[in-house]
């Protein structure tokens, strides 16, 4: 067994929608009504771990909410987002403060996003939390064609970073 098959093992991790694998560890056990955007109640937060590995890439989507990053080891992660402006940025998400990385970042509600480990054969654990707590109704997988006609700009990035 791998040391990467053995953290999955480990930590009890199943694959993601948007690719790399995943594992709730934490849900509120309150929630909150809420108005549009969402539908329904939200548990007041949740948190997951998210592993990604250089031969796979978490694909350009959004939610509702905020979602703040944690790193807590592996390879560096390059987060993509691009802004409802249309405005593309990068952020390197790691350990190495000195070289302009961040062991924390928050993602904006509403903002297409994408992630990769920028280190071959390498991989990246972090932990994503959620607030309002996330749930798969406000989550959307970003459809390659719709989001090139929106940010045609960014149009290399986005099929680097789609699966359809």
């Amino acid at each position: 067994m791998t040391d990467l098959d053995n953290l999955i093992q480990t930590l009890s991790l199943v694959p993601h929608p948007e690719g790399g694998y995943y594992k709730e560890t934490y849900r509120s056990t309150d929630s909150i009504q809420l108005a549009s955007p969402f539908d329904g109640a939200r548990n007041y937060s949740t948190c997951i771990y998210y592993l990604l590995t250089s031969e796979t890439f978490s694909a350009f989507h959004r939610i509702k909410q905020d979602e703040i990053w944690h790193f807590y080891q592996g390879a560096t992660i390059d987060l993509h987002l691009i802004h409802p402006d249309g405005r593309h940025e990068l952020i390197e998400i790691g350990h190495d403060l000195g070289m302009g990385q961040v062991p924390q970042y928050v993602v904006p509600a509403g903002v297409w996003f994408a992630a990769e480990v920028n280190e071959l054969d390498g991989y990246s654990l972090a932990g994503c939390t959620v607030a309002p707590g996330f749930d798969f109704q406000d989550f959307e997988l970003a459809d390659r064609e719709e989001l090139i006609t929106k940010f045609p700009l960014h149009a290399e990035l986005i099929r680097q970073y789609t699966r359809t």
